[in-house]
């Protein structure tokens, strides 16, 4: 079974406008849901989409204006399709 992907902005303008808080969510649902092993998480650098941030990609499914109630959607949905 192939591993979800994860990738989160951690340009200053995406992690200020909320992907701190995103990232720290993302980090407890794996851990609550024992999914260490299916998830592989990364922070990457800016990719000069500030303006819709902030911005995360999912199996190659980018995802922008992203907040916590959007955020458990997308993984809600992704673990369904992994």
């Amino acid at each position: 079974m192939a591993k979800l992907n994860i990738s989160v902005c951690m340009g200053s303008s995406c992690f200020a406008r909320g992907n701190n808080e995103n990232l720290e969510f993302i980090e407890k649902y794996i851990k609550d849901n024992h999914l260490e092993a299916e998830i592989d998480i990364t922070g990457t650098r800016c990719e000069g989409r500030c303006a819709t941030g902030p911005n995360i990609v999912v199996n190659g499914i980018e995802y922008s204006e992203v907040d916590i109630d959007k955020l458990k959607n997308i993984l809600a949905e992704a673990a369904q399709i992994k």
